[in-house]
């Protein structure tokens, strides 16, 4: 348990950014589909487009950075798939980020042994 705290912290780091993104594409997703236009025409700013590919690479980074937290805490694989699953819906990986460290708190798995 001596490598937990940076693991904790690659987590909640990719957690983070994970989070801001998808959140920031899924309201120009809306503001874009619902009040651009962009299903008709050719509107699509390539960062929008970019920005898509730079959240598929960050959502790998974070299942790598999940799976690592979780097998080092020793989650079920119900809640180590819940917690991966949650970069995939917007906001939520900060949820998970919350949850686990709670999770680590309470159990005392957490630096201060």
């Amino acid at each position: 348990m001596e490598k937990l705290p940076g693991a904790l912290m690659r987590f909640r780091v990719m957690a983070y950014v994970t989070g801001v993104v998808l959140g920031a594409l899924t309201v120009w997703l809306v503001i874009g589909y619902g009040f651009l236009d962009y299903a008709n025409t050719d509107l699509k700013p390539d960062l929008y487009r970019w920005l898509w590919t730079a959240h598929g690479w960050l959502y790998l980074a974070y299942l790598i950075v999940g799976v690592d937290l979780c097998f080092r805490i020793k989650l079920s694989v119900i809640r180590t798939l819940a917690v991966l699953l949650a970069g995939t819906v917007p906001f939520m990986s900060f949820v998970a980020d919350y949850q686990l460290h709670k999770y680590v708190r309470i159990r005392g798995l957490g630096p201060s042994e």
